[in-house]
């Protein structure tokens, strides 16, 4: 099972956030994240990165989740990654620099979120 990174969220959203992952994920850890060498330890590991489009922490890249996917994607890393943002521009970018469909604050709670947990979490299967 995969565990579930929660990427430059601030406090109150990495609640939320954890009630998803695990209830789309029983059984996975799931831990927040927010600086580059906590990133580059769990980058050791299976896990599904839950990337905020404005970063909370102090990572390689600034503040941008997407820039981050950007850097991840070529620097070769193999975690399957998502953007939480509700704006649909952000994801279309998010996807194009190498994330997997993503999903905003407002849908935390839909079918298809918990969904694309379930097949990002899959692709250690």
């Amino acid at each position: 099972m995969a565990d579930v990174m929660l990427v430059g969220h601030c406090g109150p959203d990495a609640i939320m956030l954890k009630t998803v992952a695990q209830r789309a994920l029983p059984g996975s850890s799931v831990e927040l994240i927010n600086d580059q060498e906590a990133l580059d330890a769990a980058l050791e590991r299976d896990v599904v990165l839950l990337v905020n489009r404005e970063l909370d922490g102090a990572f390689r890249t600034g503040r941008g989740g997407i820039d981050l996917i950007r850097h991840l994607d070529e620097s070769a890393a193999t975690a399957p990654m998502l953007l939480v943002s509700n704006f649909p521009e952000a994801q279309v970018e998010a996807e194009a620099a190498g994330a997997m469909p993503g999903f905003g604050k407002s849908n935390l709670y839909d079918d298809d979120t918990t969904q694309r947990l379930k097949d990002a979490a899959s692709r250690y299967e």
